[in-house]
């Protein structure tokens, strides 16, 4: 909490609680799928802690975090301080219709379920989770090979810097220069305005209205010139600081660290392409997988290679490193991306709303990682977090996150490409 609003004064003490405790919850979702892998505590016990665990989340994300949001988006507004508390349970009213809402086009859960029941709130909760979790992995799976592969930094050279540092330099001369012709402008006319105070006749007052307007308008000439420099100096410097930027990831790449990261950038472009592949495949066949690919890939190779081996015991032992990662991954991405959208966005005024808007989406973001994680886990060790999250539709889950996924991927190879291709390869010289 420290790190992430240092530049902040989060004054609330209920806002640092609410996102503690949605933090906490949510690490502890994760902590329990790894005591199902390694068998630790009772079965009853890990159900009591389950149940609990996503109560208290629901709850969190359901009634109490939206309510704050209306009630300080209400506090913020000087006409309704009086009867805040009453505009923040219609605010709160207007997000349970719309919440409720969602749940009507998807076929997400049985009819049977009560009203108030964990899979009536955790249902709808997925969507929106899983909406969030497919948007940002499929653009994380195009942007990190951009990022890491030296493939596509651009060749930039000690003379394309050179050459646009001339350029930025002669139109910060060019700017100076007309403001010192301004300058002069002004001085002159104020002097002639000093001397010529008092016009005498008809023909005086003509020559000094005629006078004034000219050099008016020349100073509006002027100072349009000057903006325009100003714009095009801006962008200079802009491109000036991102060669800088691609120059030093170059001599980055040629290092050690660099190799590796440039050897993962190839790994997830085939990694994305294929995913790209499978989410297509999955969509258009409606399929869905039923075996974990942990055990699925063991069986395969074990079938191919024609070997003794026991699928089950190294299944498990596999598994548990696979979740490790994707958990660990998961929370660190999640961080990190909210800590820049909170920077970006925050102030003094909204910091308390934005914080509580993070808690929000981490809270549903982690809660829909369950419901996906839940398939790479074997069978035997999804029993538990079957019984608690009730009857749900898991398969509309996966196929959703296919559907999002593939859009989310395709859309950010378009961004991508048409950025690449704008970022011009050469600066032409002055």
């Amino acid at each position: 909490m420290r790190q992430l609003f240092k530049d902040y004064e989060i004054r609330q003490y209920v806002v640092q609680v609410i996102f503690s405790v949605t933090f906490a919850f949510s690490c502890t979702m994760f902590e329990l799928i790894i005591f199902e892998i390694l068998g630790v505590l009772n079965s009853s016990s890990r159900y009591f802690h389950w149940k609990m665990n996503l109560c208290v989340i629901l709850l969190i994300l359901v009634f109490m975090v939206p309510f704050y949001i209306g009630y300080f988006i209400v506090s913020n507004i000087r006409l309704l301080h009086k009867q805040r508390l009453l505009f923040s349970c219609l605010l709160w009213l207007t997000f349970m219709y719309f919440f409720w809402k969602l749940g009507d086009p998807f076929p997400i859960l049985s009819p049977k379920h009560g009203i108030l029941s964990i899979e009536q709130l955790i249902s709808r909760v997925g969507v929106i989770g899983v909406t969030l979790m497919a948007l940002l992995s499929g653009f994380g799976a195009v942007n990190c090979p951009y990022t890491y592969m030296s493939y596509f930094l651009r060749n930039v050279t000690d003379t394309d810097i050179l050459a646009l540092e001339r350029r930025l330099l002669q139109t910060m001369d060019m700017i100076i220069s007309k403001k010192k012709r301004m300058a002069m402008a002004r001085r002159t006319m104020f002097q002639k305005g000093e001397v010529h105070n008092k016009p005498s006749g008809f023909w005086g007052m003509i020559k000094s209205v005629t006078t004034s307007a000219s050099g008016s308008e020349n100073l509006t000439l002027i100072q349009q010139e000057v903006d325009a420099l100003e714009e095009l100096s801006r962008q200079l410097f802009l491109e000036t600081a991102d060669l800088y930027a691609t120059k030093e990831r170059i001599e980055y790449s040629k290092t050690f660290k660099g190799k590796y990261f440039n050897f993962l950038g190839y790994f997830f472009s085939i990694y994305c392409v294929w995913k790209i592949f499978m989410a297509t495949i999955n969509i258009v066949f409606d399929r869905v997988g039923k075996t974990d690919p942990v055990t699925r890939g063991i069986e395969i190779t074990v079938n191919y290679l024609g070997i003794q081996f026991d699928v089950k015991f190294w299944s498990q032992h596999i598994s548990f490193i696979l979740v490790g990662i994707i958990i660990v991954t998961s929370i660190r991405g999640l961080l990190i991306t909210l800590t820049k959208f909170f920077y970006a966005i925050s102030s003094s005024k909204s910091s308390n709303v934005i914080v509580l808007l993070l808690a929000q989406i981490m809270g549903m973001y982690f809660v829909s990682s369950v419901l996906l994680i839940r398939m790479s886990m074997p069978l035997e060790y999804r029993t538990i977090i079957t019984e608690v999250l009730g009857e749900l539709q898991f398969n509309f889950y996966h196929r959703w996150f296919d559907v999002i996924f593939l859009v989310s991927a395709l859309s950010s190879i378009l961004f991508l490409y048409l950025a690449h291709k704008q970022a011009p390869e050469k600066q032409m010289a002055p």
